[in-house]
């Protein structure tokens, strides 16, 4: 690809730095007023009837020049001199505000602003879950909009966390974690950091650093929340990351055999088909900032992510359930693109919408997003034998649950262990088609199913 000369490139950087939305025009011209003013005060200060010595000094300018050179050439030339000098000008100051701000010209500086401006322009979001899920979701959502709230469940009681949890008396960091090394600017080595786990040393063999920087950041705060932000802060998240509860919460799960698992760990190893889910305490008050940020939402989505031990358990706290079932704003699931063992084994689209329904005891979301093609044979051998296989789309029972379906290839597949994942990019991408397209759809509740097959467009 052919490269642009560089007087072409500052050019065109010149004038990104005086469109719309920017701040700087504005700024620029009260610079320039400013100016004038002070020249015009030291003029009054100094008796010298500014006004009248002004305007005569430009009359008998302006009557020399003429009297050389005709009007219709001293006009444009001193006009455009006068641009030259501004551009020029204005131009070497911002490259010299640029080499302090940016001395490794990685990106241009008005790129970053420009970027940034938009970003927080972007619409307000709420993504709901846990898990690798939901931090996969916000990767791509990041690229849209800096107004996304992560409202995470704090349920888990294994591996690193679960070690805290226990011997901290804090609530688990796990996931949280996740959401905000995906919410970081400087998303690669951020999260080569939070996930690094140490492997020797005494009570320190297992842990992450992220989970012990967050622990340790809660008992200077003194609380969750406020480790958080203060977090947030220093390693400059964009969007923000609210535990749904601050409770101490223990899942338990009632098995179609009649046993009673408890633990969020517990539940996928228990191999039975899960019938019901709670929590003890039942009913946990909400964390006050949850409710404020979905009420002030205007698009919701919930998933990817464990059915039963990520997105479930966010909806137990009845403030959450009824602050989405009240809100006018689009709601979306995202559903998972394979089953999971021990949770969802056998279970079709509609499944996952009917377990999501019988807990909050209504129709909570208006759209189900499925992964539309399958995964590779050699990823559906891997799967089948861990007795995982591709979360069927039975249309007509969706249909009857009064879902639209929005289906689209969303996959990423690692072609070394056939993995399937969702993608950030595609999924941000046509999460946010389907918002931008609901006006043109005539998006209203009692309309029949919307399919739309964005991968073939």
């Amino acid at each position: 690809m052919e490269k642009k000369p560089r007087h072409r490139k500052k050019v065109n950087h010149f004038f990104k730095w005086l469109s719309p939305g920017i701040f700087v025009k504005r700024w620029l011209l009260t610079s320039i007023i400013g100016a004038f003013m002070i020249a015009l005060g030291l003029a009054i200060w100094s008796n010298l009837t500014p006004v009248f010595r002004i305007f005569e000094f430009i009359f008998n300018t302006l009557d020399q020049i003429t009297n050389y050179i005709p009007s219709h050439i001293s006009g444009p030339l001193v006009l455009f001199l006068g641009l030259f000098l501004l551009l020029w000008g204005q131009t070497r100051t911002l490259g010299s505000i640029t080499e302090v701000l940016k001395p490794d010209k990685d990106e241009e500086l008005i790129d970053v602003l420009w970027h940034y401006r938009r970003l927080n322009k972007g619409t307000k979001i709420v993504a709901i879950g846990g898990g690798t899920g939901l931090s996969t979701l916000l990767r791509g959502l990041k690229e849209y909009s800096a107004n996304i709230t992560a409202i995470v469940t704090v349920a888990d009681d294994g591996g690193s966390s679960g070690r805290l949890r226990r011997e901290m008396g804090i609530l688990p960091p796990g996931d949280i974690r996740n959401c905000m090394a995906a919410l970081a600017d400087e998303e690669k080595l951020l999260t080569e950091l939070f996930q690094y786990r140490f492997t020797a040393g005494e009570g320190l063999n297992g842990h992450s650093f992220g989970n012990l920087f967050l622990t340790a950041m809660t008992n200077i705060t003194g609380d969750l929340e406020g480790a958080i932000a203060k977090s947030s802060k220093v390693l400059a998240i964009q969007g923000k990351v609210l535990p749904a509860t601050l409770e101490d919460v223990t899942l338990w799960a009632r098995l179609e055999d009649g046993r009673v698992i408890y633990g969020e760990s517990n539940i996928p190893d228990a191999g039975g088909k899960i019938v019901e889910l709670g929590c003890n305490p039942t009913n946990p008050p909400a964390t006050p900032a949850v409710v404020k940020a979905i009420q002030q939402a205007e698009y919701i989505i919930l998933g990817p992510g464990s059915l039963y031990t990520s997105i479930i358990p966010n909806l137990l706290v009845p403030e959450i359930r009824e602050a989405i079932l009240n809100s006018s704003a689009p709601k979306i699931y995202v559903c998972n693109i394979m089953t999971q063992k021990g949770e969802t084994d056998g279970y079709t689209v509609s499944d996952h919408i009917k377990a999501i329904d019988k807990v909050c005891g209504k129709k909570i979301f208006d759209a189900v997003l499925v992964q539309g093609r399958q995964p590779s044979p050699e990823a559906l051998r891997k799967y089948a034998e861990k007795h995982c296989h591709p979360v069927y789309l039975d249309r007509e029972e969706v249909e009857k649950l009064g879902r639209r379906i929005v289906k689209a290839n969303v996959m990423s597949e690692n072609r070394d262990s056939a993995y399937v994942r969702h993608d950030p990019q595609l999924l941000g991408k046509v999460l946010f088609r389907w918002y931008s397209n609901m006006p043109k759809s005539k998006f209203v509740k009692n309309s029949k199913q919307f399919l739309m097959d964005i991968s073939r467009r």
